[in-house]
């Protein structure tokens, strides 16, 4: 295979695997704090986290151009301290990829959470557990099905993303060209071969990540 065929897969995997990396640390925590903490304004913020599950990805892309542009006050932050936007940028494929994949890894976790017999948290507590042991001790691993099953499917999800990271990191060849975008150009000129070999690389390792989470349940 040439360099043209294997640049967009190995940008796929590296946006895919930095990308479940943040939402794995990010979804655990905030699913920890969403599981056991009753607040006003819960159920909305907790809709917010999961509206990018059924946005279209043309509005998750719109919204991250108005976040990150140039009109946008973290885009601005960006260019003062980097001297360029990050738009058409490998991070934010990355950035585009997290948006859509954070969903899954927090109500995966969450879900792991809910279901551990708070019966036996508080056990620890009596023993002497502190709040910081007990969650790496007791509680992480009781919910650990839900958290690796979690971040297969995030990771497989941020493997995916097509629409967001076009009109956010562009289709730029070696740079933001990950498969979806790659398979969609090559249709789009007629190259169905390299097409049919995109589209067989994304079933296989989307197959295997689920064919690992149906395993462990």
């Amino acid at each position: 295979m040439t360099e043209d065929f294997w640049s967009p897969v190995r940008l796929s995997i590296q946006v895919a695997g930095l990308a479940g990396v943040l939402v794995f640390f990010l979804g655990i925590i905030l699913a920890r704090l969403m599981s056991k903490k009753k607040f006003k304004g819960r159920v909305l913020l907790e809709t917010a986290f999961l509206l990018p599950l059924v946005l279209p990805p043309s509005v998750v892309g719109f919204l991250l151009i108005v976040i990150w542009g140039k009109n946008g006050v973290p885009g601005q932050f960006i260019e003062m301290v980097f001297n360029q936007p990050i738009m058409f940028t490998w991070w934010a494929a990355v950035i585009a990829s997290t948006v859509v994949a954070f969903p899954l890894m927090y109500q995966s976790a969450k879900t792991g959470f809910e279901g551990i017999d708070e019966e036996i948290e508080n056990a620890a507590r009596v023993d002497g557990a502190g709040e910081w042991r007990l969650f790496l001790s007791v509680s992480l691993p009781l919910a650990v099905k839900s958290i690796v099953t979690g971040a297969i499917l995030s990771f497989a999800r941020a493997l995916g993303e097509f629409g967001a990271t076009l009109m956010f990191a562009g289709n730029i060849p070696g740079k933001t060209q990950t498969i979806p975008t790659a398979i969609y150009i090559a249709m789009d000129s007629g190259n169905m071969t390299l097409a049919w070999l995109w589209v067989a690389v994304i079933i296989v390792l989307s197959f295997i990540m689920l064919f690992v989470v149906t395993y462990i349940k």
